[in-house]
């Protein structure tokens, strides 16, 4: 008896707490575009579907044609493909997403088609929602859905870069 007197007593003073601590939360606006300091760019974190994504390739391999290739990859994908081109610089490196506060959820996705080998390059001053995919010399294929679908589950959420804010969600 006197052990279930103990743990009510230990319950009340739990939900005491709990409710003490909400009422009292001082960053109920943390992270959102109400709190967010004066001059950071609000970001849309919106995981897209695929026939929403709109996207640039660009070539930066050693193989010619490897954007047009690609881009008729990510086509068949039902992605949007705007421009396919070359880049001037070549890069080593898997691939690169070049894209904006507008693009930050679409490329969150598109890091997914890469198993998260893509350098992401955000551009606060970027005014369009679209992502530039530049392919490097160690870019092979486009993951599988079931590895996309996995590797988004590995990578969580679109998170906003640094020194930016979410935009609020509209309803």
């Amino acid at each position: 008896m006197r052990a279930l007197v103990v743990v009510g007593l230990l319950a009340v003073t739990a939900l005491v707490f709990v409710i003490v601590a909400v009422l009292r939360d001082s960053q109920s606006n943390a992270g959102t575009a109400a709190s967010c300091p004066d001059g950071w760019p609000l970001v849309d974190l919106r995981l897209r579907e695929q026939k929403d994504v709109r996207i640039n390739v660009y070539n930066a391999t050693d193989e010619p044609g490897r954007a047009g290739s690609v881009a008729d990859d990510f086509r068949n994908r039902k992605f949007q493909v705007k421009k396919v081109g070359n880049e001037k610089k070549a890069f080593d490196g898997v691939a690169v997403l070049r894209f904006g506060p507008k693009g930050v959820g679409s490329a969150h996705l598109l890091r997914a088609y890469f198993l998260n080998n893509a350098v992401r390059n955000f551009d606060p001053n970027r005014k369009d929602d679209t992502v530039d995919v530049v392919l490097g010399n160690g870019f092979q294929q486009l993951a599988t859905t079931t590895e996309v679908n996995q590797s988004l589950g590995d990578l969580g959420p679109p998170e906003a870069p640094a020194e930016t804010c979410p935009m609020p969600i509209e309803k």
